[in-house]
């Protein structure tokens, strides 16, 4: 890039760096990455956007929540080596979501992560019924870009042309993904990733396209000189929250199914244990990945909530996934462990206005969100 006027650039420069991290701009200048090749942040508020943001985050979760973190690890038997093929993940906000967060990703050691993310915004863009992909080169980051991995064309190339779209504005307005790559990031500075969001779709169809995904990713053995292996060589991270319930602030709705109160809230997660005993924990199963869907989409419609998980396609479509491709690969299937669940009101949050963080909404008894955090090997 020809600066022909210093002190004018000079000045264009300062500025920028106050709202991008100054090793992924150095790269944009150098003309090594297009800036329309980088997906940028959607919420900075909710989640880490800055290096010293997530240092911060990780230092006072290690400070304030590390007694939850060392009790879900000794009861599960997590150990440092262990390794998730799958990993169901929580997208709320850092300072609600808290311990879960590094408690579940800390154990995701793959160098490459498929994320399964949710299509909040799918009806806006008229999506359903297909994977979306996007096209960026790099995703930008707390601690600079991350590079999207060549994985993402080999998928392509092997799934028929009608399972999936190329889909940049649906992934830029997207948060579920975002949500979580910076706790990959800050475990591992190398991470690559493929984000693949799930928008709407009855069961069949999430059969059918995870037999090609799980088609094209057996057919993946051989990507590069390597046999790659899930869990090793790359691991699937689905992104959902678990319900949202309440009767304000919902757009008008009430997702308070059992009452908006302290009585009401109880039956509630006593309701998402039953829904992750029976459907999300231990070996899996088609069986049960299906009465996952049965619990949270309506028998006749398979657009509208039942109870309101908004991975109700994602978690399913993830499952799906593994299961179809341990089958292929006549491997056991994996199975479930429940690392924690908690809500955004079961502890306090995480303090977070003093590092220009804050919250995307509230969180009281008549308004709260169920986090599940589940790891499968």
């Amino acid at each position: 890039m020809c600066l022909q006027n210093y002190s004018y650039y000079s000045n264009q420069l300062k500025a920028i760096c106050n709202i991008i991290p100054s090793c992924l701009l150095l790269l944009v200048l150098a003309g090594s990455i297009s800036p329309e090749r980088i997906r940028k942040p959607v919420d900075p508020v909710g989640f880490a956007t800055r290096s010293w943001q997530m240092d911060s985050i990780i230092k006072r979760i290690t400070r304030l929540q590390s007694g939850r973190i060392n009790e879900a690890k000794d009861i599960n038997m997590v150990k440092r080596a262990t390794s998730w093929k799958l990993a169901i993940s929580p997208h709320d906000d850092y300072t609600y979501v808290g311990w879960l967060y590094p408690t579940l990703l800390a154990n995701v050691k793959a160098g490459t992560v498929i994320l399964i993310g949710v299509a909040h915004k799918a009806r806006k863009f008229n999506v359903e019924n297909r994977m979306v992909f996007d096209s960026f080169d790099y995703w930008q980051e707390p601690y600079g870009p991350v590079k999207v991995s060549g994985l993402r064309e080999a998928i392509m190339n092997k799934l028929p042309r009608s399972s999936y779209i190329v889909h940049d504005s649906l992934q830029q307005a997207e948060h579920s993904v975002e949500a979580i790559i910076p706790y990959l990031q800050y475990y591992n500075s190398k991470v690559k990733i493929v984000s693949i969001l799930i928008p709407s779709m009855s069961f069949q169809t999430m059969k059918s396209l995870a037999s090609d995904l799980a088609a094209a990713l057996n057919d993946l053995g051989e990507y590069g000189n390597m046999n790659l292996k899930i869990g090793r060589d790359y691991a699937i991270v689905v992104s959902s929250d678990a319900v949202h319930y309440g009767c304000e602030d919902w757009g008008g709705s009430d997702y308070a199914f059992y009452g908006c109160d302290s009585a009401g809230f109880n039956k509630a997660v006593s309701h998402e244990y039953e829904i992750m005993k029976g459907c999300l924990l231990g070996q899996l199963s088609e069986k049960k990945i299906q009465a996952f869907t049965g619990y949270t989409v309506q028998d006749t419609n398979f657009r509208t909530y039942k109870w309101t998980w908004c991975g109700r396609y994602s978690v399913p479509f993830g499952l799906l996934t593994l299961l179809k491709l341990e089958n292929l690969q006549r491997s056991n299937p994996s199975s479930g462990q429940l690392i924690g669940y908690s809500t955004s009101i079961s502890q306090k949050p995480v303090p977070v206005d003093d590092i220009k963080m804050g919250v995307t909404a509230k969180a009281t008894i008549k308004h709260w969100v169920g986090y599940p955090a589940i790891g499968y090997h």
